[in-house]
């Protein structure tokens, strides 16, 4: 379809969760060790988010020109008796669109709170509630519900 962006959607999938457990845990020990709130972790937060919404414009660009979603919206009635179908038709792109706004309004709101506890608090709650519905929404190799390998060859 579009190797470039499959490759690219590949690597950054990667950085959406490398950046979100960082940032994370950086909120985590701010929040526990009561620390100032740094440019550096304010680039973090802000990173993160950006990372998120690359990947989840690529992902509307991969789904909406998927055949194998074409063929789900095309034969909804069909399709929705197989959980594969429902899991990419719908459950997928729902529940990473969630997380991705979970992200949002975490740096969101985080960017606005007067004191660093609060910033840290922010950030770890609602990136957590973002980074479990991203692990609830992955197709891992070894889920009964839907199956994809961790790196696609291409």
């Amino acid at each position: 379809m579009y190797p470039y962006l499959l490759f690219f959607h590949s690597v950054v999938r990667w950085l959406v969760l490398g950046s979100l457990v960082y940032a994370l845990l950086r909120s985590i020990k701010g929040w526990a060790g009561k620390t100032s709130f740094t440019a550096t972790d304010n680039s973090i937060r802000h990173a993160t988010a950006t990372v998120a919404h690359i990947q989840l414009a690529i992902g509307y660009v991969l789904y909406f020109n998927s055949p194998f979603i074409a063929y789900f919206r095309s034969h909804y009635h069909e399709a929705i008796q197989h959980f594969e179908f429902l899991f990419f038709g719908l459950i997928h792109i729902i529940l990473m669109t969630l997380a991705v706004v979970c992200i949002t309004i975490g740096s969101s709101v985080a960017k606005r709170k007067d004191t660093p506890a609060a910033k840290f608090q922010t950030m770890t709650l609602w990136f957590a509630l973002a980074l479990l519905i991203i692990f609830i929404a992955i197709p891992w190799p070894f889920s009964p519900l839907a199956q994809r390998p961790y790196l696609r060859t291409f």
